[in-house]
């Protein structure tokens, strides 16, 4: 019995066993698992999967599933159709639902195989995936497919057995970034996060190509795990010279690599606690796909890696460094943004391996196959039809106020306000108004909140960070300079100088709130100016030039001098802040606490239905009190 070692660094050049030695038997070295029967199996699951395989599976789990129009549609052979694509649109990507692997009775041990050893079987579904790919491209040459008859077949088999085909796994079910332990090491995870910093593109080696300075000979050595087995002596028999062995750079193999550091969500990170981060190293084309200020669900192997005490010794600390090595990426604020096709920026997020399960073929937000697609569709076109009811309502902006967090009294304009810095407007240019296409006015909206405190001014910006999407809280003694702007610091991995997004650059594209507003020094509010009004974040630092997006809604609450407001002074004066601040609101909100026994007691009467009726517009009429 033959068992090689685990050599899963290179997922793109896996050395996998072929069919035709059915004496030797390659195994997962510590385990039972037979890679020739792993690829046999994942071979039938491509060939022999249909929909209506996990129809059954998600009836079983009590799921909510599409009714088939025909019996034909339930044997429609669905991966079979997605490698035609590929091959067709060049696709080297194949994004696997793991759920649709359990669904499919011969191929559930695989799907358990698969989380439990992907470093070893992930590189031999790749090894399947490409001889498939070849296989498909033989039949419709044999069929005189399009495009692949003569001449023009044999080119395009021909480039096919050029490229790297790579299986892009997902759909099992997410852990917390806390309860990564241990035990998960060389093992596929699944966790949620925050992108709140990604380093530029980094050449990652994969084979070094190292030459002999005496005889010339050459020999290549591919990366394990991140470290360069460098030959200590010449391999040639005729030469055998000791430390002559020198790498050229430029005929070694590099892969793009960048390393996401990801953070959890506010909303996941318990109760007097910090936020934990884990590190992502991203290759090829998954790089560049998100940005700081982004929310993830990614699935990767979780690694563990010793760290020197010495660069120049072999000793080890015996505390491992974690990363996760991703191979799935899934964007997760499609569902807040409810972005529609049309108004995306071309390959906005069209990027193989991150959206459709087809790799490049049907690029959904969700990535799920054609039942799930279509379950969420059919949610979309119910909120769809919900909201044109909506519209066609006469007091439909009232009614959409009265929407915006229920549980407060009163307050109608204020939550007409903010209800139109949610919807936003449009960003205008003036062509006529000088070069480079004349000045830009920006469509996002300022809101400032002033007013005596217990007017629930917190409550509003908690309600609405946590229904917009790239949602932002801070508070003003909690916040710095660097931190509303951007600041410099050195990346632990490559040891390089990288920048840190603060919350304006972090809800890009959303709201950002900022309480207590008031206590913020004049250095720290000074940063907002350029923020409010260019939309643009400027770093000169460390030799770092350059100028961010910040096309974000300030939304800010602060409370008057002596936290009473005192309506025989200006605004000015009662707020205290610079008028240059100020005149980039183009909202300003004076909530008051008026002495009022009829206003108290309704506002009484509201609070006390909170308790007792699950809609307290909608209440009983009764004096509760």
């Amino acid at each position: 019995m033959s068992i090689p070692a685990s050599s899963a660094p290179n997922l793109s050049a896996p050395a996998v066993p072929s069919d035709d030695e059915p004496d030797e038997i390659r195994a997962i070295w510590g385990t039972t698992v037979n890679l020739g029967e792993t690829m046999k199996t994942f071979r039938e699951f491509l060939r022999g999967f249909k929909i209506k395989y996990r129809i059954a599976h998600d009836r079983e789990r009590g799921l909510r599933t599409r009714v088939l129009s025909s019996p034909e549609e339930g044997e429609l052979l669905l991966y079979e159709g997605y490698l035609r694509r590929m091959r067709q649109t060049g696709e080297t990507n194949l994004n696997l639902d793991l759920v649709n692997l359990a669904a499919y009775p011969p191929s559930k041990k695989l799907q358990n195989q698969l989380v439990k050893y992907p470093q070893e079987v992930i590189p031999a579904m790749d090894q399947v995936l490409k001889d498939l790919m070849l296989e498909i491209a033989e039949e419709d040459q044999q069929a005189g497919a399009d495009g692949m008859r003569g001449e023009e077949g044999e080119e395009e088999i021909a480039e096919i057995m050029g490229k790297v085909y790579k299986i892009r796994p997902f759909g099992i079910p997410s852990v917390n970034m806390r309860d990564l332990n241990p035990s998960d090491t060389d093992k596929l995870v699944c966790i949620k996060g925050l992108v709140i910093r990604a380093t530029p593109v980094i050449p990652d080696m994969k084979v070094a190509f190292f030459r002999c300075l005496t005889c010339n000979h050459t020999v290549q050595v591919e990366i394990d795990r991140g470290k360069i087995d460098e030959p200590v002596r010449c391999p040639r028999d005729v030469c055998g010279s000791p430390g002559t062995m020198s790498l050229v750079h430029n005929r070694c193999e590099f892969a793009d690599r960048q390393i996401i550091r990801l953070q959890e969500t506010p909303d996941a990170v318990p109760d007097g606690q910090t936020p934990h981060t884990v590190s992502l190293s991203v290759y090829d084309k998954l790089v560049d796909v998100s940005k700081p200020g982004d929310r993830l669900i990614v699935t990767g192997i979780f690694r563990s890696v010793p760290v020197r005490v010495n660069p120049c010794q072999r000793m080890l600390k015996s505390l491992f460094r974690t990363f996760i090595d991703v191979v799935h990426i899934r964007l997760g604020s499609g569902d807040k943004l409810g972005l529609d096709r049309s108004t995306r920026p071309a390959g906005g997020d069209r990027i193989p391996g991150v959206g459709g399960v087809g790799g490049g073929i049907d690029m959904d937000d969700n990535e799920e196959h054609g039942t799930e697609r279509q379950r969420r569709t059919s949610k979309r076109e119910e909120l769809e039809a919900r909201l044109r009811e909506i519209s066609r309502r006469p007091d439909v902006y009232e009614f959409l106020a009265r929407s915006l967090a229920p549980s407060i009294y009163a307050m109608e304009d204020v939550k007409k306000g903010i209800l139109l810095q949610l919807f936003g407007g449009t960003n205008k240019s003036i062509a006529r108004g000088g070069g480079g296409g004349g000045p830009r006015y920006r469509g996002d909206i300022n809101v400032l909140l002033v007013g005596d405190p217990g007017t629930s001014k917190s409550q509003i910006l908690q309600y609405v960070h946590k229904i917009a999407p790239r949602g932002v809280y801070t508070s003003g003694k909690g916040s710095s300079a660097v931190s509303l702007t951007t600041y410099v610091t050195r990346d632990p991995d490559s040891k390089q100088l990288v920048l840190e997004s603060g919350a304006p650059v972090l809800s890009d594209g959303g709201v950002c709130c900022i309480d207590e507003f008031d206590k913020m020094s004049d250095a720290t509010r000074s940063v907002l100016h350029e923020v409010m009004e260019q939309q643009t974040v400027s770093i000169a630092k460390a030799g770092i030039i350059t100028t961010l997006n910040a096309r974000t809604s300030i939304l800010a609450a602060a409370n008057p001098i002596g936290s009473k407001y005192n309506p025989e002074e200006t605004i000015m004066r009662n707020i205290d802040l610079p008028p240059t601040l100020i005149s980039r609101f183009d909202l300003l909100y004076l909530v008051l606490d008026h002495v009022d026994e009829a206003l108290y007691r309704k506002l009484a009467q509201h609070l006390v239905a909170l308790y007792l009726e699950d809609a307290p517009e909608t209440g009983g009429g009764e004096d509760i009190l």
